[in-house]
């Protein structure tokens, strides 16, 4: 089953016999179609007109009324991205088929999956030692995949608490060097970069981000995934009144670590909210898949 919010846009699809989610719309009216389909080519729709009344600063789009995207995992939006050494910045001119870096984003994977919709993530390999692999969705702003352009920016500014909660399945754990899970909002001339960083093979460790050092600092929490078994993270972060980042907890497999640090932002030119999910080669370049699910992500 599926939403189409407008002629041939999907912004929503499940498998199964229910259909119960939230989107987010930018103001305006659509015709939405809420379609079925199955394997022998029958169909119907149920049609409904929704207005989307432009957001009151002072009331809906108030930091106290949560947005919730679920199985954003299974999303429009995602762009794939290789990092190579010796600065780890965005290759403009690698090929997701190598040869310096192979990678693969593969969406509705029935196995393994927790719900059909799991998204499978491939490092490849490459001629690159240590490249790294970064997906990256643009929540809040221009490009965004949940209809929420804010062009006016009356939404962002009023965004200051966001949760990131994932599901991630890898065969065999220790081959990763580390699995990053980011949140970036760029607000108001600053950037705020939550960046998290469970290191594996590099040291069974959570690592947070410094922006204006652009380093990773060492929490003392111990980052210790199961391999062949879903693993579950939650990520919860706050851009303070002061418009510093705090970095509150980290939830892996059932138990939480308080962090509560804080870093300074960096400048920036842009408005909006993305996320990122990352993962990392090791010293041999040995190519893995982790399958990701149920991504949830709040913001408030």
């Amino acid at each position: 089953m599926g939403i189409y919010t407008a002629p041939n846009v999907l912004a929503y699809s499940v498998k199964g016999a229910s259909l119960d989610t939230n989107l987010g719309l930018s103001a305006g009216t659509y015709n939405v179609a809420v379609t079925e389909w199955d394997n022998c080519g029958w169909s119907s729709k149920a049609l409904v007109t929704v207005t989307v009344a432009s957001p009151n600063p002072s009331t809906s789009t108030s930091s106290s009324t949560p947005r919730t995207f679920n199985d954003v995992q299974n999303a429009k939006g995602w762009s794939g991205y290789a990092l190579l050494p010796p600065s780890w910045g965005i290759c403009t001119s690698c090929l997701s088929t190598g040869p310096q870096l192979i990678w693969s984003w593969t969406q509705n994977i029935s196995s393994p999956s927790m719900n059909g919709l799991s998204t499978k993530s491939v490092y490849g390999g490459g001629t690159a030692q240590w490249g790294d692999v970064l997906w990256n969705n643009h929540i809040v702003g221009y490009f965004s995949s949940q209809g929420l352009p804010d062009t006016n920016h009356t939404l962002n500014p009023t965004l200051h608490s966001f949760t990131y909660d994932v599901y991630f399945w890898v065969k065999d754990a220790s081959v990763s060097q580390g699995l990053e899970f980011d949140i970036n909002q760029y607000v108001g001339g600053k950037r705020f970069i939550w960046g998290h960083e469970c290191r594996i093979a590099g040291g069974h460790e959570w690592d947070i981000y410094d922006n204006v050092n652009k380093k990773w600092v060492a929490t003392g929490v111990p980052c210790n995934p199961v391999s062949g078994a879903w693993n579950h993270v939650i990520i919860n972060v706050q851009r303070t009144s002061t418009n510093q980042l705090l970095f509150k907890t980290i939830t892996l497999n059932g138990k939480t670590s308080t962090i509560n640090h804080t870093e300074s932002p960096t400048s920036t030119s842009w408005n909006g909210v993305t996320i990122n999910y990352q993962i990392d080669s090791n010293r041999y370049s040995t190519p893995y898949a982790v399958y990701i699910d149920k991504l949830t992500f709040t913001m408030q």
